[in-house]
């Protein structure tokens, strides 16, 4: 996987502003993207879960199957970006991305739930090649000082993508007329995920074609340094930190249409309660934008710190309220959320030298808490009730706190 590059590269992309930011500008329609196809499993798993006549834990088997494939794909994925580079790795995890989508089609026609679930595999496992390409890229192209400001702001374009996908899905998707068939449900997903593919497709294209610039590759140097990136502490712990940040967030954007469908929060129609979740995304773009200003001034642990404490905080009220303050706490757990997810990920890159890009691939590994943590909620969900699983958010949400404050600190490491 390449993610690490010399400081010649770094001083050549501050002082070459213009075509680093062209590249950095080409990179947001990336973060866009797969964060409004990721969005999408949140509209997809209300939807199925009625068509499948489905319990919550076989419901949250759809972001099982999706970030498991960070997972599996992760470590294969770094092999085939360092091989390829990180322009030609973009451009294969489009077009599987695309193949995904596209087999959206053979699972509706079929309907049957097992397709679908192999149906996202292939699509998360392209969605897990630009991840792994892109997030390290980012953080290659400037200064290693504003890393984490310029991956929150990148981030930000992705929230752009997850905002307005709930829109997308609850028009084309969750529209369907009450009591179809359950072929006619299934058909509800062809439309959309072929436009989809179109786009990917098309996006792949132009990325083929485009002049980015080459950052130059540090993991051969890993093997002769004779450290490993796991002798970072401060590594270690980010990868915990990333796996429960991923984890809580997705669990909470799965379970939000069947929160605010409970008669004591808002009793709403699926449809409905898919556009309040623009609300949730909407408040994680609108917090990275705010972020990366802040984190020009602030240090990034205790913005991290704080986040963590008022997102854990909101979760709480939700959990032991109801009406329009449980709605709204719920919600706004997504502004608190906004700068988690590269804020982790450049602390626990930091001072890594050439093992970054080991390093990288361990965090992208990680990312398999959102297949984990919303599967254990839903059994949660099963057993106690929706509002009492909420907990398990709590619990990562406390686990980041620990992390922006102390965790996060480099320390010497071990030979």
């Amino acid at each position: 996987m390449a993610s690490g590059v010399p400081v010649t590269a770094r001083h050549e992309g501050a002082s070459e502003g213009g075509r680093y930011g062209f590249a950095l500008t080409s990179l947001t329609t990336l973060f866009f993207m797969w964060g409004f196809i990721t969005c999408l499993n949140d509209i997809l798993i209300p939807h199925l879960k009625a068509v499948f006549s489905l319990n919550y834990a076989q419901a949250m088997l759809i972001q099982f199957c999706f970030f498991g494939a960070y997972f599996l794909v992760s470590v294969p994925a770094g092999a085939l970006v360092k091989r390829l580079g990180y322009q030609k790795g973009i451009v294969v995890g489009l077009l599987t991305a695309a193949l995904g989508c596209g087999l959206f089609y053979p699972a509706a026609v079929s309907a049957t739930y097992g397709v679908f679930l192999g149906a996202l595999f292939v699509l998360a496992s392209g969605i897990t090649v630009l991840q792994v390409a892109a997030n390290p890229y980012v953080t290659a192209l400037g200064p290693v000082q504003t890393a984490s400001s310029r991956l929150t702001l990148t981030q930000a374009f992705n929230s752009l993508g997850t905002t307005i996908a709930p829109a997308f899905g609850s028009v084309l998707i969750l529209s369907v007329a009450v009591g179809a068939s359950a072929e006619a449900e299934a058909d509800a997903v062809k439309l959309p995920y072929l436009l989809l593919c179109g786009m990917l497709i098309v996006l792949a294209v132009v990325f083929a074609l485009l002049k980015l610039p080459h950052i130059h590759d540090q993991e051969d140097e890993v093997t002769s340094s004779g450290h490993s990136a796991l002798s970072h502490r401060h590594l270690v712990l980010g990868a915990i930190g990333i796996f429960v940040y991923v984890g809580g967030e997705v669990a909470i954007g799965s379970f939000l249409v069947n929160f605010l469908g409970e008669s004591h929060v808002a009793g709403m129609a699926e449809a409905d309660a898919a556009h309040y979740i623009a609300f949730y995304w909407g408040g994680a773009m609108v917090g990275r934008f705010i972020g990366a200003a802040v984190m020009q001034k602030v240090d990034a642990g205790k913005v991290l710190g704080f986040n963590a404490t008022m997102a854990a905080l909101l979760v709480l009220v939700a959990m032991n309220s109801s009406g329009a303050l449980a709605m709204w706490a719920i919600l706004a757990v997504g502004l608190f959320n906004s700068i988690m997810f590269p804020t982790i990920f450049s602390l626990a890159l930091k001072n890594l030298g050439p093992a970054t890009a080991q390093g990288s691939g361990i965090l992208c590994l990680a990312i398999v808490g959102g297949a984990l943590v919303p599967l254990l909620q839903g059994l949660l969900a099963d057993s106690v009730g929706l509002s009492a699983s909420f907990i398990l958010p709590v619990l990562c949400y406390g686990y980041i706190l620990f992390y922006g404050l102390k965790g996060c600190k480099p320390v010497a490491a071990r030979a």
